[in-house]
């Protein structure tokens, strides 16, 4: 695939993978995007998983035509985008890699290889020419790691992101690309939101017209509306107006209060989502609690704290620095209701959190007095 006359799409797409990372649920599969820049002299951007090794060989021997490339460019360290470093050193013992210093620490790490002569150290602001191509170095430490860097090329304006502006899913830039944009963003990268931003500052001056990340499509127009998704989420604001209600329920009794719920807020022409923690995608549900400006959570009592699901919904939540958002709580327990105060306590990290005045307390199974609080909390949250 050509993305300009010079650079050419040299990646692949896993349909196999049943978890991205060991924890994400991947239905569409995951690509591992890899780029040729042919020119005077030729760079290959990243590599690809170590499944993949020998057919993403094969496809940069076709953009390269014959020709030997000069550089490889490795952007990020993490396996599923360096595990063929040594694969490709070894075919071209020529080329020159190309990344940051803690970028050679970590192939030494992972490889046992010191790449002596042929490692090229750069810096943030660095520049290296392929003839009329001249790439420009970004350095974004911990935009996920701590060696990571983009590389922006002037002529073509294009920015090769390393996982920033990533998806989830089929490479394929007609489909959806926002819900599992932000499922991915919110779940690997959001705890780095202050690095985000600095990225995004750098970034501000340069001149882009095409966005190539190590994941997913690349993204050739409105790119305004991409980098202001990641401008919001790596600010923490909410993305939209909106109620999430994240329960757990064992018997149904915590599961009906969190429907009828919704369907008050849902009376009141509220934007409403109902997740079921125990059967939902985790990583979707955290990541509509950031999409949206309230949340509502609601569990029981087990075994004198909160059910397990709705402890590593609010830990997934606080490690991503959730903040800046109205809370609602609703707590069941047979003979001593827990939910409110654990939940508290899990959050208390959370910046700039509101709680609602209303404190919905289920004693087993819904009755007059609950249903009031239920219709109180509504008020408070619509």
């Amino acid at each position: 695939m050509k993305i300009t006359s010079d650079i050419l799409y040299a990646g692949v797409h896993d349909r196999d993978i049943d978890l991205f990372e060991s924890q994400y649920v991947v239905p569409g599969g995951i690509s591992y995007n890899s780029y040729v820049i042919t020119d005077e002299k030729c760079a290959v951007v990243d590599t690809v998983d170590s499944r993949f090794g020998e057919e993403w060989m094969k496809n940069v021997r076709e953009c390269l035509c014959g020709r030997k490339p000069d550089y490889l460019i490795v952007q990020h360290m993490e396996p599923d985008h360096s595990a063929n470093i040594i694969t490709f050193a070894d075919e071209y013992p020529d080329a020159v890699l190309v990344g940051t210093a803690k970028t050679f620490t970590m192939i030494a790490n992972f490889f046992g290889r010191d790449m002596g002569s042929r490692a090229l150290s750069v810096k943030d602001g660095d520049t290296l020419s392929l003839g009329k191509h001249e790439l420009t170095f970004v350095t974004a430490p911990m935009v996920h790691w701590p060696e990571v860097m983009l590389t922006c090329d002037s002529t073509d304006r294009v920015l090769f992101s390393a996982d920033a502006f990533g998806r989830f899913g089929d490479p394929d830039e007609s489909l959806p690309w926002t819900d599992e944009a932000r499922r991915y963003y919110i779940g690997i990268v959001g705890k780095y939101g202050a690095q985000v931003q600095t990225l995004l500052k750098k970034a501000s001056s340069l001149a882009i017209e095409k966005i190539c990340p190590l994941h997913g499509p690349v993204l050739k127009e409105d790119l305004g509306y991409y980098i202001g998704l990641y401008d919001t989420w790596s600010s923490y604001r909410p993305e939209e107006e909106g109620v999430l209600i994240a329960y757990t329920s064992v018997y149904g009794h915590t599961a009906e209060a969190a429907k009828l719920l919704g369907k008050m807020l849902e009376g009141f022409g509220v934007m409403t989502a109902v997740y079921d923690l125990a059967r939902c995608d985790m990583s979707q549900a955290v990541a509509q609690a950031f999409r949206y400006d309230r949340l509502v959570l609601a569990t029981t009592t087990y075994n004198g704290d909160i059910f397990p699901f709705m402890r590593q919904f609010i830990e997934n939540l606080t490690e991503r620095n959730f903040r800046a958002r109205k809370v609602g709580l609703i707590e069941n327990g047979s003979w001593g209701p827990q939910g409110v105060k654990v939940m508290k306590a899990l959050m208390e990290g959370a910046k700039d959190l509101e709680f609602c005045g209303t404190e919905v307390r289920i004693l087993s199974a819904l009755n007059g007095e609950s249903r009031a609080a239920l219709e109180l909390l509504a008020q408070e949250l619509r």
